[in-house]
């Protein structure tokens, strides 16, 4: 029997290198790095990083064996082999001019298939949906991109038309659930066949090339080029489950690339925008309001009312409602306001939205309609109004459909301090700092908010100085007549002309009959007198805590579970620890930070107050001096 060789097993023989991978593939480290990309093999980290590079010490980028081997096996490696003879092969027909050669190869450009890779990645439509969240946040992005170096008009353009097709599908579904803004972005996430799906639709800026090379976006695209034949195949599969017709066809003046368009990216924008007020067509010819379905809510009854049952039922109910939130409202947005996020989240709930004719494409009413409820705006104040609707700031919408209801209006009128805009994201049971308002919203029993609160604080105040003034003058008034008293006392012995330091015998004869009388009980009422005050309730004594020994007995508790960790499981507490000496702190800060931020306010407020005060007086007083 042979004996083994070191390193021809074991690990060693389950990593391969990238410099050798590209000599087994004889693929150039741009093709390779395609091919890695649109196959979904990325580099591993070894257990044993030495073993696995067979003894060097050296920092190599490895790939599993197993992985290479299932790519000499792809069709896609001849593909890109074609690319390296089609450049060949045309260069050297241009280097002799032979441009009738030249033409015919370019008729015969190799294209790369990705249909197969596709199905292979994702063997059922669940998991396509499970890995939506990053093809969706990309392809949103490059949507917004200019034609540039690495990326083709071609390419913004066919991500622009599916990411319009996938939102109409989530109007049309109304599967929308939260929604948030963000310094990235307005966060969106969808409900679709049970999965939950979250992606990023980027703020509006006019495109700024970088001078510095700070981002691939030849390997972006690259990225690209596999999300968009993806969620080419979504879009295909949930446009046929809805009965809608795939692709879906526009009006004629909407996206239609046009030199004009093309050039003016304002007008680009506001096609995009324009194409998703638009009802779509449908393969079956019934345009009914499609309702949540029952089925498993009949199921569910026969299980009992168990919680989960219960809390699953309170679930389908609000998102029933939730789908129909905005049904029956007209909204018009104003030309300062953002208006992609908003068409999206009004008309996936049912509502109707429209602008100013005149600026962009796409509007379906006028803002003199007296059926508008609802007009979003964007400025300190506006000439004309209309009584008939309410004016709100856009952030009215965002909360509405964060909090499954229709808000009240009057918090978010032109001109108001917005409520702070809470993320739908967080766990509501996390264990870090939770804000009064999020609290307020969890627990019914804290409705009172904090501006509230400090109001009704800043009132006591003003009431306890005003007692306070008052208080001091009350005491002077008696100080005055107790002076007053004690002289008269002085002068005329009592105010009744006697003099109380004279004892009187009576008095003594009735002090001595009673402390004869207190000496005559009986020892058993004595007995039952000590009995019931032993049985009495009586008030409880205030224990001081002492912050010193609660945190020496803490330090203590944690040497000895630290002296109890093994010796192997060190590095680990000690990482535990510090994770927890890191979310205290971050709590700690917010904290303070709450504390400053809300001094700041309320000594604000008291400043405002006193100048109006101030400025009333004054004006009283003018006032009176011109009446007299």
């Amino acid at each position: 029997m042979r004996r083994p060789k070191k390193y021809e097993s074991g690990e060693a023989t389950q990593y391969i290198s990238r410099r050798a991978a590209l000599r087994k593939l004889q693929l150039s480290l741009n093709d390779f790095r395609r091919l890695c990309i649109l196959k979904g093999v990325y580099p591993r980290e070894p257990k044993h990083r030495r073993r696995a590079q067979k003894g060097s010490s050296e920092i190599k980028v490895l790939y599993h064996t197993k992985d290479i081997r299932f790519l000499l096996h792809e069709s896609i490696v001849w593909t890109l082999r074609d690319y390296k003879i089609f450049a060949k092969k045309s260069n050297r027909d241009r280097a002799i001019k032979d441009f009738r050669n030249l033409k015919r190869r370019l008729a015969l450009f190799p294209e790369i298939k990705l249909d197969h890779i596709v199905k292979e990645r994702y063997p059922t439509f669940i998991d396509a949906l499970k890995d939506l969240d990053d093809c969706l946040t990309l392809l949103f992005l490059f949507s917004t991109f200019p034609s540039l170096h690495l990326i083709p008009r071609e390419q913004s353009n066919l991500c622009r038309r599916l990411t319009i097709e996938f939102l109409h599908y989530v109007i049309a579904s109304k599967s929308l659930r939260k929604v948030f803004i963000s310094i990235k972005g307005y966060y969106f996430q969808a409900e679709i066949k049970g999965q939950k799906v979250t992606w990023i639709v980027p703020h509006y800026y006019p495109f700024k090339p970088q001078s510095r090379q700070e981002v691939d976006f030849k390997v972006m695209s690259i990225f690209v080029e596999f999300y968009t034949i993806m969620l080419g195949f979504t879009n295909f599969r949930l446009f046929h489950g809805l009965n809608l017709a795939y692709p879906p066809q526009f009006p004629s003046s909407v996206l239609q690339d046009s030199e004009e368009s093309l050039k003016d990216e304002a007008s680009f924008v506001s096609d995009r925008i324009a194409a998703l007020n638009f009802e779509l067509l449908r393969t079956d010819k019934v345009q009914e309001d499609e309702e949540e379905l029952d089925i498993d809510m009949e199921l569910l009854e026969q299980d009992g009312d168990s919680k989960r049952i219960i809390k699953m039922k309170q679930e389908a109910q609000e998102v029933s409602r939730l789908r129909t939130l905005f049904k029956g409202l007209k909204f018009f947005i104003n030309r300062e306001v953002p208006r992609e996020p908003l068409v999206i989240l009004i008309r996936s709930f049912g509502g109707k939205v429209s602008w100013d004719s005149s600026i962009f494409a796409g509007s379906t009413y006028d803002e003199a309609d007296e059926t508008i409820t609802h007009q979003i705006v964007d400025r300190p104040s506006i000439s004309t109004q209309y009584i008939s609707r309410d004016y709100i700031q856009p952030q009215w919408v965002f909360d509405c459909v964060n909090q499954r209801q229709l808000l009240p209006t009057n918090k978010y009128f032109i001109g108001e301090t917005l409520p702070p805009h809470l993320s739908p994201f967080v766990d509501s049971k996390r264990d870090s700092y939770i804000p009064p308002e999020e609290k307020a919203l969890l627990d019914p029993s804290l409705i009172e908010t904090h501006a509230q609160s400090d109001d009704d604080s800043e009132d006591e105040a003003e009431k306890e100085e005003e007692e306070a003034v008052d208080q001091e003058l009350l005491d002077a008034q008696l100080q005055l007549a107790y002076q007053q008293e004690t002289a008269e006392y002085k002068k005329y012995g009592g105010p009744d002309g006697v003099n109380e330091d004279e004892e009187d015998p009576e008095d003594d004869d009735e002090d001595d009959d009673e402390e004869e009388e207190e000496e005559e009980l009986d020892e058993k009422t004595k007995r039952l007198q000590e009995e019931k005050q032993k049985m009495s309730v009586q008030s409880g004594k205030v224990h001081k805590v002492n912050k010193r020994q609660l945190h020496k007995a803490e330090v203590d508790e944690h040497r000895l579970q630290a002296r109890m960790v093994k010796p192997r499981h060190r590095n680990l507490f000690r990482k535990l620890i510090r994770e927890k000496q890191t979310k205290e702190k971050e709590e700690w800060l917010l904290r303070k930070k709450r504390r400053t931020h809300e001094a700041n306010e309320k000594e604000a407020r008291k400043t405002a107050k006193r100048e109006a005060r101030k400025e009333a007086a004054a004006a009283a007083a003018k006032a009176s001096k011109l009446g007299k």
